[in-house]
């Protein structure tokens, strides 16, 4: 139940929601960070925020980060201390229905939440065709069929590292939705060495070794 969002949110200090854009939560109270520009939110928003929360709150209080997926690189970067360390009674509600788009430091720090009745078929994540056909070969993958794939994959002439970590983030976003649509456990599996591949790739390593090693 979306109403629920508040009371869940209280028992973690990060939460990200998966919930569809046009849906309404309501958070009577709640700090909210949206685009100022319309297309990110920007590090300097992120930094007043911070500020406006270095006191200790005496009652409990929520920042409302929604669409989390517009948060640019540095502003997710910036916030990663306060969603792994909130101050007391400061809870992070992230909103978003594009959980492959967040950093993968910001999603193994947070709680992760899909709104059931928002669950939409795994071919309607926003992705481009080849992209959804490499990201659903990747959960299907044996051990020895990841070298090809790695192959595949890094083949493209432009952009390989960008290509990989988009592939890999539909992989993340695709595992936890077949999660709640099938309830089988294999899917939840797959997640902490999707998030190693990602954040290694992320972090200049070897594209081809990660997409193998990581993911065996």
């Amino acid at each position: 139940d979306l109403a629920e969002i508040p009371k869940i949110s209280k028992n973690v200090g990060c939460a990200i929601f998966v919930v569809p854009r046009e849906t309404e939560v309501e958070i009577p109270g709640a700090y909210v960070l949206k685009p100022e520009s319309k297309t990110t939110i920007t590090i300097d928003q992120v930094r007043e925020m911070i500020a406006d929360f270095t006191v200790k709150q005496s009652f409990d209080r929520f920042v409302v980060i929604r669409p989390a997926d517009k948060l640019g690189e540095e502003a997710e970067n910036a916030i990663l201390k306060s969603l792994e360390e909130p101050k007391e009674n400061v809870h992070f509600v992230l909103i978003t229905d594009r959980l492959s788009k967040l950093l993968p430091t910001i999603l193994s720090r947070a709680a992760i939440y899909i709104w059931r009745g928002g669950i939409r078929p795994i071919d309607e994540i926003a992705a481009d065709d080849k992209v959804k056909v490499l990201s659903k070969r990747i959960l299907a993958a044996k051990p020895d069929e990841l070298v090809d794939l790695a192959e595949e994959i890094t083949s493209k002439k432009e952009g390989v590292r960008e290509w990989a970590l988009e592939i890999l983030g539909v992989a993340i976003e695709m595992a936890y939705k077949s999660y709640f649509l099938s309830g089988k456990k294999a899917f939840l599996m797959k997640i902490p060495k999707l998030l190693e591949a990602y954040e290694n790739i992320s972090r200049n390593g070897h594209i081809k070794l990660h997409l193998v090693a990581d993911l065996i």
